[in-house]
């Protein structure tokens, strides 16, 4: 657990946060019961379809057909009030700023709405969205007597039920502190385990939250014939240090013309800042 001194960052007493960041700090996910009552979640979905009827896709990701892109609107807090005062729910930051401090700030913001009977309800791979940012080799152990860092942790705020039935999103518990990504023979077995843990789910009802660390091995499992689809807005929670992806580089960057005009290469580019768009921005 974590807190500010001044400007820099100390641990804090474990025993004075909320029993759901320990969860989320040891085992990697937890999902918040009820964090948004029925009239705010009702003022959200009706917000974020109104920008999913109203704005095309992104197209972020010109190697995604568009019928996959239609499923995604980024940085939402830009385009809508009820999404800026969503992402500052007390109920969200009171469980996040125990690990990430409280001058963590959103990163990424995408709405996601996933039909039901799209060909992505077969299932995603098994990922991670950042890291590992302690990476271990093969046979090394994160000592248990240490806490492990969190550095970004993403939250799924359910606009509508997520039933095993819809896909929801997996999570390999502990996984978090392996210190590697999934295995890449394994990326989309529906079994796979770190040490004694199992697969466990993200399941909740409309304003609930799920919420799992960066690092957590997690996938779309998934969907079953009775299959209803997915509506959520995601938000991507990073420490004050990782930049925010709320836009691609290329879009929003600190350059002048001239030095981007310097910048021919891919190294060249990348030492600059701009990179290409992955996991937030694209």
């Amino acid at each position: 657990m974590l807190k500010r001194v001044n400007s820099y960052l100390t641990t804090h007493d474990p025993g004075d946060a909320p029993p759901e960041s320990r969860q989320l700090e040891k085992e990697g996910y937890v999902v918040l019961d009820q964090v948004f009552s029925a009239d705010e979640i009702a003022v959200l979905h009706n917000d974020i379809t109104r920008i999913f009827d109203e704005l095309g896709p992104d197209r972020r990701a010109l190697n995604r057909p568009l019928e996959d892109d239609e499923m995604f609107r980024y940085e939402m807090f830009n385009r809508s009030a009820a999404c800026q005062e969503a992402i500052a729910h007390p109920g969200i930051l009171r469980v996040i700023e125990p690990l990430i401090g409280e001058d963590c700030h959103v990163i990424a913001n995408t709405a996601w709405r996933n039909p039901a009977g799209h060909p992505s309800n077969a299932g995603g791979a098994w990922h991670i969205d950042a890291g590992p940012h302690v990476p271990l080799a093969d046979g090394i152990n994160w000592p248990e007597s240490i806490p492990h860092p969190v550095f970004a942790i993403g939250v799924h705020i359910f606009l509508q039920d997520c039933r095993r039935e819809d896909g929801p999103t997996g999570v390999v518990p502990g996984s978090h502190l392996s210190g590697r990504f999934p295995p890449p023979e394994q990326t989309m077995d529906d079994d796979l385990s770190y040490g004694e843990n199992h697969v466990d789910l993200l399941l909740g009802k409309a304003g609930d939250v799920g919420m799992f660390v960066s690092d957590v091995w997690h996938r779309r499992m998934p969907a079953t014939e009775d299959d209803r689809g997915r509506f959520f807005l995601q938000v991507h929670y990073g420490r004050r240090d990782i930049a925010q992806r709320i836009r691609p580089t290329a879009e929003v960057n600190h350059l002048s013309e001239a030095a981007r005009g310097r910048a021919v290469g891919t190294r060249q580019k990348t030492i600059v800042g701009l990179h290409q768009s992955h996991f937030y921005d694209g």
